[in-house]
């Protein structure tokens, strides 16, 4: 099993969708946690995800400062040929060695276009483009009957991740996933927390029947 060290590498969500495609099992290490009154989120949490060729780290926590004012919410990819830092709001990317100029972009903005979009209530501006661009594609592929790019099994494979995460934490142990299966290999107190008890008439969706 894995074995959550204690120091994290820079911030690295979870949402790396070709990670699940290509690997079907992870483990989830997780470290300590704290919590405050009745709230089951912790104030700090760490965790590791290991997808056998890839490791990911997550980690977050509600106080002090980022390590990165730039990007105090984002990821970072540690590559062979350099860094790329990306958020919503920009990226970053530095060579490996320094060999090569830095890049860098800012979100773009469509104001010109979607004047609206100055005004529209509780409107994230920054993400107003991925907004319209997945609509696009949405309604495309209602025509088409092909996949949208942001289909439900993306959402499906990263709330798995986090309810993972937050199993691993509350156990006090590693969890190993099977993604095909959808179930936590050998470890039947784990796969009994996935549901909790439905009240009648009402009945968790099997998923030999969905």
């Amino acid at each position: 099993m894995i074995d959550l060290c204690d120091a994290f590498f820079d911030h690295l969500p979870v949402h790396v969708r070709e990670a699940f495609h290509a690997f079907q099992q992870f483990f989830v290490a997780e470290r300590h946690r704290q919590l405050v009154g009745e709230r089951d989120a912790p104030l700090a949490q760490g965790v590791l995800f290991d997808f056998r060729n890839l490791q990911v780290v997550w980690i977050h926590r509600s106080y002090g400062d980022a390590p990165d004012p730039k990007y105090p919410w984002g990821a970072t990819f540690y590559g062979d040929k350099g860094t790329l830092k990306a958020s919503v709001m920009s990226y970053d990317f530095v060579p490996a060695g320094g060999k090569g100029q830095p890049l860098h972009e800012d979100v773009t903005y469509e104001f010109e276009q979607f004047p609206e979009d100055r005004t529209e209530k509780d409107l994230e501006t920054h993400v107003a483009p991925a907004i319209r661009a997945h609509m696009k594609d949405f309604l495309s592929c209602i025509s088409s009957r092909q996949t949208p790019v942001a289909d439900i099994e993306q959402g499906y494979m990263s709330t798995t991740a986090c309810i993972l995460a937050n199993l691993s934490m509350r156990l006090g142990r590693s969890l190993e996933w099977d993604h095909a299966k959808g179930v936590v290999v050998r470890d039947d107190e784990a796969n009994r927390l996935l549901r909790r008890p439905y009240r009648a008439p009402w009945v968790h969706p099997e998923v030999t029947t969905v």
